[in-house]
């Protein structure tokens, strides 16, 4: 269908050196080097070519290389691939560039590899320093590890994201607040804090099962994340949207970009690409379209998007998709007296409360498609 341009660009790399107990991603597990690696890489290459040829890249802003573990295919393949997007599109520095790595494949070397041919963000997937809860999770990695790996990030890069995760077994808040203030004190830009989740098919639900562990504790996942708010707020990190914290000007344009409405690419197995128009929104997986949205339901996804950002909707967006939704100003209104949402200098914002039970929140106003 005629569509807006691609603003941003995902492309999933979908191998790692083991799989942890938690991940239910598309990757697998498979030696560095591997000849199905060199194949695959190939293959997005031509991928990359061929939609450069088409005319798709032509507007993009942002570009995520994910995984997976991108870093493990090596420097050779890694540095093929950004010289590759490189040639096919505009990669300015203008155009964010983030590369994800962990830290059992990330080297000095790579790090100057890649930064000198465009990257210009690291989103290193540290989970934890304590060597511990690291074993829990069935990282790959211990803490020295890590820290190894941001020193060497941080010897190009100014701009490096962190992953930390709460609820692990085995984690209480004080352990889990040592890991937020050392992130703090080794300077990075940029914090993802993720609860831990127990997905089907993986070893963890496997655990839960048999009696060896317990469901995370909502309740105990909701005073880390509030201890990490308060630390993190205190050292002059904001947090921008549901999951993430930066110093000022390091919010990560790419993830915005997907709670912003707009329209992406997806390359590799199981990246998801969102086509739209004014009429219409798709989601096409792996050749499947996963999503399709009316006006009226994109104008309802809009407003639970915008919920997962600090900053909210304006009042003038509100009264624009009231015009879609007649129920939208009830909706709000309801939430903000259940104190999900707040109105606050001309805009309508998740609570605290709100992000926190995000189900509630997002759940009623993408309902307010049907009421």
């Amino acid at each position: 269908m005629p569509h807006d341009p691609y603003r941003a660009l995902y492309i999933h790399v979908p191998f790692c050196t083991s799989r942890c107990a938690y991940c239910d991603f598309t990757t697998q597990a498979i030696p560095a080097g591997a000849p199905v690696i060199d194949g695959y890489i190939e293959q997005l290459i031509e991928r990359i070519r061929q939609l450069s040829r088409e005319g798709e890249l032509a507007a993009l802003e942002t570009v995520y290389v994910g995984g997976g573990t991108p870093t493990h295919v090596g420097s050779k393949n890694l540095t093929a691939l950004l010289y590759a997007l490189g040639l096919s599109m505009h990669l300015t520095p203008e155009v964010e560039c983030t590369i994800e790595a962990n830290p059992e494949s990330l080297t000095e070397r790579m790090v100057a590899d890649i930064w000198a041919l465009g990257a210009n963000r690291l989103s290193l997937g540290v989970q934890s320093f304590d060597d511990d809860i690291c074993a829990v999770l069935g990282r790959a990695h211990n803490g020295e590890a890590a820290r190894r790996a941001l020193a060497a990030a941080q010897t190009r890069f100014e701009n490096v994201s962190i992953d930390l995760m709460c609820g692990v077994p085995g984690q209480d808040r004080a352990r889990f607040a040592s890991d937020v203030r050392e992130a703090v004190s080794r300077g990075v830009a940029h914090v993802s804090i993720y609860p831990l989740t127990i997905e089907e098919r993986t070893p963890f639900a496997r655990m839960v099962r048999a009696g060896m562990i317990d469901q995370p504790d909502e309740d105990a996942q909701a005073d880390m994340m509030e201890d990490a708010a308060r630390i993190l707020r205190a050292a002059g990190y904001e947090r921008y949207e549901v999951a993430s914290y930066a110093r000022l000007g390091f919010e990560s344009r790419h993830n915005s970009a997907y709670w912003a409405g707009v329209p992406y690419l997806g390359i590799g197995t199981s990246a998801t690409t969102m086509t739209q128009n004014a009429h219409r929104r798709m989601r096409v997986q792996d050749g499947q379209v996963v999503d399709d949205l009316d006006a009226v339901q994109m104008a309802a996804e809009d407003m639970m998007l915008g919920m997962r950002r600090s900053c909210g909707v304006s009042l003038e967006e509100v009264e624009r998709v009231a015009q879609l939704l007649p129920a939208l100003r009830q909706v709000l209104s309801d939430l903000e007296a259940r104190g999900l949402v707040v109105r606050d200098a001309g805009r309508y914002k998740p609570t605290e409360r709100g992000w926190l039970c995000g189900n509630e929140l997002y759940g009623a106003l993408l309902d307010s498609a049907s009421l």
